[in-house]
């Protein structure tokens, strides 16, 4: 698992990059407040329901939350799932929230 900043992840989704976002918090926390990741909560992700991500294996995926701590533990289920390339957004949504507001 490799890291992401917010400054790193905002300055390639202004650049247009095809990136793929996975937010694991709960729906009322993506309902609050969501950058575009596909929602699929570490809940999900511990039991292994991950059929909606399940073609990116191969590709870089970002993962973030509210703080980065469950980010963190998703990216690594997700490595013992056989994929290659997770990234964690260090700070997750409070991070981006401080830096860039909603």
């Amino acid at each position: 698992m490799d890291i992401i900043t917010v400054e790193e992840l905002r300055t390639r989704m202004d650049a247009g990059e095809e990136l793929h976002l996975v937010d694991v918090r709960e729906p009322h926390e993506n309902a609050a407040f969501n950058i575009g990741g596909v929602l699929l909560p570490l809940g999900m992700i511990r039991s292994m329901q991950i059929d909606e991500i399940e073609d990116l294996k191969e590709k870089e995926v970002i993962l973030y939350c509210r703080s980065g701590n469950r980010s963190g533990q998703a990216a690594m289920f997700l490595e013992t799932m056989g994929f290659q390339n997770t990234k964690n957004l260090i700070g997750g949504m409070l991070a981006w929230e401080e830096k860039f507001g909603r």
